[in-house]
């Protein structure tokens, strides 16, 4: 972890996957950030993953 976010090839990976399981999403594919969706809140408590300290702007 670097900078209160993980980089890299780990990182990558994360993103794409959380990404193709609907975790994750953008508005527009032109958008620079991610949202996390319902079934991303739904699946990333299931792992015990506290997400109510990430502000929308930190994704």
């Amino acid at each position: 972890m670097c900078y209160e976010h993980i980089g890299g090839k780990l990182g990558q990976l994360l993103v794409e996957n959380f990404a193709e399981k609907g975790w994750i999403a953008k508005s527009k594919p032109t958008d620079k950030h991610f949202y996390i969706t319902d079934l991303g809140q739904e699946e990333f408590e299931k792992l015990g993953i506290d997400i109510s300290q990430i502000k929308s702007e930190d994704l």
